[in-house]
């Protein structure tokens, strides 16, 4: 019987419930997509009360550091953030305790200490660099690096308890809990009658990615000595980095893919207009958090069936899958084609002119999810490497096509090379799962097209 900490009963009433509604099965899928939903809206909410709060300018710079923040946090878990979906199911199935054990302490370990490194070289190089960078960007991007050693943690803890189907402590601090710390630190400077800037708000940040992280640590601790017993631990970092490495490619182009565009703008336009195009992607985000909740619930599923070797099932759940990540997400994106104009309005004065860009990149949002969490499918198989290079091409197809359209056609041509990057990315993405696995995963094609594998 899985204990839950008496000190977090929110967490414990969230599983429950979602046992009772769901059972066992697809709980993970559901509850992933219901904290997805409240994050999204709580994120979004958060977005509007800083925008306020600072005004587009400041607004502008802290959203390029917390991108940088976000981008970098992926590489520094160094692919330990996804791992834990392909190896915990498996050291579960086969009972090898010792590796369970070596890999839980190792992988946490490994992300702390690469992320510190690298936080440390970013601090250096934007020092280094502060005569070519924008002013007023210097000092936010170095208070916002020093919380890449608990952010990169926090990933690895999140894969974790993914695998374990915790969702609440996989989803609850990073989506509800980090985002309402930040709220609350600068409301309350600004009460103090401290002015809310691009500093205050990365210090904040810093503060509650720390808070939020320490606590994930001491939750985790108490739900896993639950599942593992103590014991010896079998430690292969070797074989788990050449498994977890291909995997940090994979999500570490798709968060570039991502956020790229947004750093990128930031070369050649203002703050204000940073902030503009920052807050259009965060309207959209509200459509693409399906894809990213389906994806994280879907993953060790994946590698359940794999290891299984359940064609049958794998297909099946392949299917679902898309289906859960297409329709939810065309129906979200024409109803936020209606509602945008008015959500935008909340950010202030100004950052009306983000509607049509959040019109193209719905495109790109919708053809992602037409083909459902493939990249995760792709990964938990085994075939890594080839999703890897596709998020690679990819990456590159979308920087060079904001180098072209982005000087021309200013915001604008951002949103055109995102979407046309992730159009790319999903037509590859499909047609190599057909290829590797003889499973069709475009949400056009029926069951029936599925086959055999040759896995």
């Amino acid at each position: 019987m899985q204990r839950y900490d008496a000190w977090h009963p929110l967490a414990a009433l969230l599983d429950r419930a979602l046992i009772l509604i769901s059972g066992g099965a697809s709980r993970m899928a559901l509850s992933t997509f219901a904290i997805r939903v409240l994050g999204a809206g709580l994120a979004y909410l958060s977005q509007i009360l800083l925008a306020r709060w600072m005004g587009a300018h400041e607004y502008g710079i802290y959203s390029v550091a917390w991108t940088v923040i976000i981008v970098l946090g992926v590489f520094a878990c160094i692919g330990f953030s996804s791992s834990p979906n392909r190896f915990i199911p498996q050291y579960d199935k086969t009972g090898d305790l010792p590796r369970l054990r070596g890999f839980l302490l190792t992988s946490r370990l490994s992300a702390l200490v690469a992320a510190t490194v690298l936080a440390g070289f970013g601090m250096l190089g934007v020092w280094l660099l502060r005569q070519t960078i924008e002013p007023f960007y210097v000092w936010p991007l170095i208070i916002i690096l020093t919380a890449l050693p608990l952010f990169a943690l926090g990933g690895v803890q999140d894969g974790i308890a993914r695998s374990y189907d915790w969702p609440s402590l996989a989803m609850l601090p990073t989506y509800i809990w980090r985002p309402l710390v930040i709220i609350g630190l600068v409301l309350g400077l600004i009460l103090s009658g401290e002015p809310a800037t691009a500093m205050t708000a990365a210090a904040a940040a810093v503060i509650a990615t720390w808070l939020v992280a320490i606590y994930q640590v001491i939750a985790l601790k108490r739900r896993l000595a639950n599942k593992v017993q103590p014991g010896p631990r079998k430690i292969e970092l070797s074989g788990w980095l050449a498994i977890s490495l291909p995997m940090l490619m994979v999500e570490g182009f798709l968060q570039l893919i991502t956020s790229a565009d947004v750093i990128m703008v930031s070369f050649w336009h203002s703050p204000e207009e940073v902030a503009v195009y920052f807050a259009a992607s965060k309207t959209l985000a509200l459509v693409h958090f399906v894809y990213f909740a389906v994806r994280a619930a879907s993953a060790h599923r994946f590698s359940g069936f794999v290891h299984s070797n359940d064609q049958t099932g794998l297909e099946n759940y392949v299917r679902q899958a898309t289906i859960w990540t297409f329709w939810p997400s065309l129906t979200a994106g024409i109803g936020l084609l209606l509602v945008a104009p008015l959500l935008l309005s909340l950010f202030g004065a100004g950052f009306g002119a983000g509607y049509p860009l959040i019109a193209v990149l719905l495109v790109g949002v919708l053809a992602r999810s037409s083909v459902g969490p493939i990249d995760a499918l792709l990964t938990m198989s085994g075939h890594q490497k080839s999703c890897a290079l596709i998020y690679s091409a990819t990456f590159a197809a979308n920087v060079l096509l904001n180098l072209l359209l982005i000087p021309k056609f200013g915001l604008m041509g951002a949103a055109i090379a995102t979407s046309a990057s992730i159009i790319f990315e999903a037509t590859c993405l499909s047609i190599t799962a057909h290829r590797k696995l003889q499973i069709r995963t475009f949400i056009l094609f029926s069951k029936a097209d599925n086959k055999g594998s040759t896995r």
